[in-house]
């Protein structure tokens, strides 16, 4: 079973649906999750927010923030993760961006990349990534390294779910 199978799987067993945004993937996140069948019942849309401007406008990405550090910062990719939930009426929301190369960006290495989750409770959370290899092997780890962030925290979610359900035991 594929990382985007497993996630879908999770999120259906629990009524749960997913929104993802995407810097440099382009797509490839939305891609992954679509080519899994009945995704649907899970899978409510993606945003490509290529350009900065989009990030600010449409995902709800601090502007200030963007011009300070750029839209390659951990901060950034979190309130990239938040705002698509927010924006496409999500339970969780999951955001990828970096610098997949050939050359560096805002002053950031090729390879510099972030992931990030926001679940249910608008707690997320943020992986920093250092990747090798070519722009295609850094965009496709960047996908993989997305839905194993988000498998993370809806396995952490659902063992916080059942203590709560057994009395905190």
């Amino acid at each position: 079973m594929t990382g985007a199978a497993r996630v879908l799987a999770l999120l259906a067993e629990r009524g749960q649906t997913l929104a993802v945004a995407e810097s440099l993937t382009g797509g490839l996140v939305a891609a992954e999750l679509t080519s899994v069948p009945g995704a649907s019942k899970s899978f409510r849309g993606s945003v490509t927010a290529y350009a900065t401007t989009l990030k600010r406008d449409v995902l709800g990405v601090d502007g200030s923030l963007l011009a300070e550090r750029g839209a390659v910062d951990p901060q950034v990719a979190a309130q990239m993760a938040a705002g698509i939930r927010d924006v496409l009426g999500a339970d969780w929301g999951i955001a990828t961006t970096g610098v997949a190369g050939p050359e560096p960006q805002d002053g950031k290495a090729v390879g510099t990349v972030y992931v990030a989750v926001t679940g249910p409770a608008g707690v997320g959370n943020v992986a920093a990534l250092r990747l090798n290899g070519d722009r295609g092997e850094i965009r496709r780890e960047s996908v993989r390294s997305v839905l194993d962030l988000l498998r993370e925290e809806l396995h952490g979610n659902r063992r916080a779910q059942d203590t709560e359900q057994n009395g905190g035991n």
